[in-house]
């Protein structure tokens, strides 16, 4: 099986513009991705995937591997279509997130270990919530899954409602999980996915996986114990560069 790390990665961004090539410690966040993405045994190759030329010369410049897409995909998961159709003799493509410098090669070991089952098309992680203000947080995704594994849903919400009872009593009952938005895909599956239309379900959350599982295709949920800041705004840059100090 041979697998093909990618690194969606844009200039803009309506709360953190320029965020890949922030300075943390001396490095860039993307330096700081692609650097800990390749030390992922099972990943034959990474290659940052950018719509920006400033992006694409930093990588460049230190020795990455990098290429040009669109600058109209509304996705990473469109942005790994494209370069899928760049390098078609991949099996597995997994989609890595640009904005967590912190990348655990680990982790993308985890989820890259759910494809010895012939039957996972797509699959992803989720760790357990620790904290009620991480459980009533819209930011953070929630999900639940079947007995095989397989996701019944993403939302935004506290996912499942705690009928008959005070949300302070919530966490008691039930193990709920969060959604850690690191994927990945067979490549006929997401040749599949970047053709799929938009639905109102997925539009009403804003979770693009839920357009996946409305035209009927499984996410795989694996759960893990590891987890990794992410750069959402400036103020969450002060915690990374405090980890790397």
């Amino acid at each position: 099986m041979k697998i093909l790390g990618v690194i969606p990665s844009r200039y803009s961004s309506s709360r953190f513009p320029g965020k890949p090539l922030i300075d943390l410690a001396g490095k860039s966040m993307i330096q700081r991705v692609y650097e800990g993405a390749i030390q992922c045994p099972s990943l034959d190759n990474v290659i940052v995937a950018t719509d920006d030329s400033r992006i694409f010369e930093h990588v460049e410049s230190f020795g990455g591997n990098v290429i040009m897409t669109s600058d109209q995909h509304e996705s990473g998961t469109d942005r790994c279509g494209e370069v899928l159709s760049k390098f078609s003799d991949y099996d597995v493509i997994v989609n890595i997130q640009g904005d967590e410098p912190l990348v655990n090669p680990d982790q993308v070991e985890q989820l890259i270990k759910a494809f010895k089952l012939e039957k996972v098309e797509i699959a992803t992680l989720s760790i357990a919530v620790n904290e009620a203000s991480e459980l009533f947080n819209p930011n953070r995704i929630k999900v639940v899954s079947d007995a095989n594994g397989n996701a019944l849903y993403f939302s935004r919400h506290a996912l499942p409602f705690g009928a008959n009872m005070s949300q302070e009593h919530w966490m008691d009952k039930f193990p709920y999980m969060r959604h850690i938005g690191l994927y990945a895909y067979r490549s006929q599956t997401l040749r599949k996915l970047v053709k799929l239309k938009p639905c109102t379900l997925e539009r009403q959350e804003s979770l693009e996986q839920l357009r996946w599982m409305y035209y009927g295709y499984k996410i795989h949920v694996v759960v893990t114990e590891i987890e990794t800041p992410n750069i959402d705004t400036p103020e969450d840059v002060k915690q990374v560069v405090a980890m790397l100090s």
